[in-house]
């Protein structure tokens, strides 16, 4: 069964295009399903760096083609954009990509910990089986591997730390800056802390979901308000961060403009941490507005790679450790049907003979009928042990494959189906 990735990151497209074909858990799901379907496997991964479909099939070539067209569905009119951008990685170097992701070596935040939950989730919800199911265990394990063996997830270790950093260059201090959120999901919890952390002031917390605007809120010493109250709040903030997981625009340049007018010359910083964008692009363009969307938090990053750089390469160590256990179980799996197919023969040869030598085993007991079994049984067994021992080690060499054509011309194994 082949492994195929097809995807776009960061790293090739911008925030435009990968905000079109961000997937929420339960479209991931959907669509998980329906590249999943026959004996195919898939789990869809989608964040705000990445959408990459991950299928698993008989039919490599066909799993590939679909999951390029439904990526070409989900972009629409920006298709065309995704031919210089989509990049297709198989089997093990497949495996490596996703190893690397869980343990944060390919996101904008070298370390950040919010990748890891959300390699869980997209698993949670994915069509999985055998192969599925053990690449993406590997993945969570080097993921929890690389976070406690190594100091790659120092500050600032994610998206929404990083933004709070940014914030902070902005304005020289955060110390009594009033902060406007929207959005009370993980992500933006995350921002606040850290921007409360660095001095900042909560001051209110909006959402499209009013219980969790209000507990969000509560941890802070925030306001709750409304979607609809959120011009007010641009009034007298300082700092705007959002974070909401809505497929279209929150906050409208309109929106901001009418706060500016009253703002009297005191500038407003806007960040949003969302894909897709919760804030009008426009609002860059107006005066005394400065906005930043996720991809400008490449320059924060930049600075904070100097002191990762050694724990990163640790890091890419347990990746590639654990890239190649996992071609080794692949491997492993490819000789399983050959040997299985031995055992079997060998069992029917050893009933076949017992049969023949019925006559002359009636006058046995039954305790001694049972013995002939058990060492027949244990002199087959012992036999077999370590031929089936060295297939398996060969299995993780390039020579593996002529130990199994070996074994089947040796055996006749499946001469009677073909």
């Amino acid at each position: 069964m082949g492994l195929v990735l097809v995807g776009l990151s960061h790293h090739v497209a911008p925030v435009e295009l990968r905000e079109r074909v961000a997937l929420d858990p339960e479209r991931a799901g959907a669509l998980a399903a329906a590249l999943g379907e026959g004996r195919a496997e898939a789990v869809c991964l989608s964040t705000c760096n990445r959408t990459e479909l991950y299928v698993a099939a008989e039919d490599a070539t066909g799993a590939e083609s679909r999951a390029v067209e439904a990526l070409r569905e989900l972009a629409a009119e920006a298709a065309a954009e995704l031919g210089a951008v989509v990049y297709r990685l198989h089997d093990e170097a497949a495996a490596l990509h996703l190893f690397r992701v869980a343990a944060g070596l390919d996101s904008m935040v070298p370390g950040e910990g919010e990748i890891l939950g959300q390699v869980r989730s997209a698993f949670e919800v994915g069509s999985t089986g055998p192969v599925l199911d053990r690449l993406f265990r590997q993945a969570l394990h080097v993921g929890k591997k690389v976070r406690s063996e190594t100091a790659i997830a120092e500050s600032p270790a994610s998206v929404s730390s990083a933004a709070a950093a940014l914030a902070q260059q902005v304005f020289g201090a955060l110390d009594g800056r009033e902060v406007l959120l929207i959005g009370a999901g993980k992500t933006g919890e995350l921002a606040a802390r850290s921007l409360a952390s660095r001095g900042a002031r909560i001051a209110a917390v909006a959402s499209r979901t009013p219980e969790r605007a209000r507990a969000v809120a509560e941890r802070f010493g925030a306001q709750a308000i409304t979607l609809d109250e959120v011009s007010r709040q641009l009034v007298t903030v300082d700092v705007l961060v959002s974070a909401t997981g809505a497929p279209g625009l929150v906050v409208s340049a309109g929106q901001v403009a009418g706060a500016l007018a009253r703002r009297r010359g005191r500038p407003l910083f806007a960040i949003d941490i969302a894909v897709p964008r919760d804030l009008d692009p426009a609002i860059h363009d107006l005066e005394g507005c400065y906005l930043y969307d996720i991809d400008d938090l490449e320059a924060v990053v930049a600075e904070s790679l100097s002191g990762r750089r050694r724990e990163a390469a640790r890091a890419e160590t347990l990746a590639l450790e654990e890239a190649e256990r996992f071609r080794e179980w692949r491997s492993s799996r490819e000789v399983v049907p050959a040997i299985a197919s031995l055992r079997a023969r060998a069992e029917e040869i050893r009933r076949s003979e017992l049969a023949r030598a019925d006559a002359r085993l009636e006058r046995l007991t039954d305790n001694e009928r049972r013995a002939v079994e058990s060492v027949t049984a244990q002199i087959v067994a012992k036999l077999l042990h370590l031929p089936t021992v060295r297939v398996k080690q060969a299995a993780a060499t390039p020579a593996g494959a002529v130990y199994v054509d070996a074994l089947e011309h040796l055996f006749g194994l499946g001469e009677e189906e073909r």
